[in-house]
């Protein structure tokens, strides 16, 4: 396998020219934009984040607006974004922020892990993109752009935290400002250029250096990766119960949800992990509403 360095004035030039002018990268955007836009692009389109992000910052523009804010206020504002307890997650983590930290979002790494919630990778995104710090920031995109560009893989194979962060953490240039540019452009060239399926190497910034093309583009030979399906899945299933809550505003009766999906007992897995994890309760006549609607 093939592995070169390669010098990143170039990357860090082209996102400067070619960046997507996405809502939450404008300027006057605060931490806080930052984290609302990093928890919803998790493993979600931005297409379908850029919408909702405006909503929610319009309406809860501080931590503290979202922390005084009900849950269920939360989950319908959440829409179709998918995970939703990754709403419940902001939530919490607002009231935190809110109450420990004078209303502002932490620039550093280590406090932002300590708030409820808040993971190894949206705690350095915080960092990087919010704060310009030189924090190694992974996601399935920059993995890919290292994998091709340093190794000359056709794709990376599977994660590995330690590997994967001290892999980007050797590309980034020693000053906060350009390791924070870095790291955004890596991201972004992944996600418009160095895609998984046609990537478009006759505009990357890097092609010239790019050890996967000096070693011939090279298929992907790792293990497989599981293809993520929707259809039929209890996460589908989920969306589908929460839905029925989401459009009423009030508690329902069961049936009212059993109308929804005709497997009954994938329906009542569904609603019992749906339960478990708070983005439900059930009232004490036996009806079925959003977190403290009852």
């Amino acid at each position: 396998m093939t592995t070169i360095t390669w010098d990143p004035t170039e990357l860090i030039d082209w996102f400067a020219a070619e960046a997507r002018p996405l809502p939450w990268r404008a300027a006057g955007v605060t931490g806080w934009g930052v984290l609302v836009s990093e928890t919803m692009l998790q493993q979600t389109p931005v297409n379908r984040v850029a919408p909702i992000w405006q909503e929610w910052m319009a309406r809860w523009p501080r931590p503290s607006d979202l922390a005084a804010a009900s849950q269920a206020e939360v989950l319908r504002a959440w829409g179709k974004l998918g995970y939703p307890r990754r709403a419940l997650r902001l939530h919490e983590a607002a009231g935190a922020i809110a109450a420990e930290h004078g209303d502002v979002v932490p620039s550093d790494v280590d406090t932002l892990l300590a708030l409820p919630g808040i993971g190894a990778y949206t705690a350095r995104a915080v960092a990087a993109f919010a704060y310009g710090l030189r924090a190694p920031v992974v996601d399935t995109n920059v993995r890919r752009v290292v994998a091709r560009a340093v190794h000359g893989a056709g794709d990376a194979g599977p994660p590995s935290t330690k590997r994967d962060l001290a892999d980007v953490d050797a590309l980034l240039p020693a000053d906060d400002t350009s390791a924070a540019r870095l790291s955004a452009a890596l991201m972004e060239l992944g996600q418009v250029v160095c895609t998984v399926r046609s990537p478009a190497c006759e505009r990357c910034p890097i092609a010239a250096e790019c050890a996967w093309q000096h070693a011939g583009r090279p298929a992907y030979a790792g293990p497989a990766k599981k293809v993520q399906k929707f259809a039929g899945t209890d996460r589908q299933v989920r969306g589908k119960l929460l839905d029925v809550l989401r459009g009423s505003e009030g508690p329902v009766p069961r049936a009212s949800l059993d109308a929804v999906w005709q497997d009954a007992g994938q329906r009542d897995r569904c609603l019992d992990s749906l339960l478990v994890d708070g983005l439900l309760e059930q009232t004490e006549d036996g009806r079925f509403a959003l977190p403290g609607e009852h």
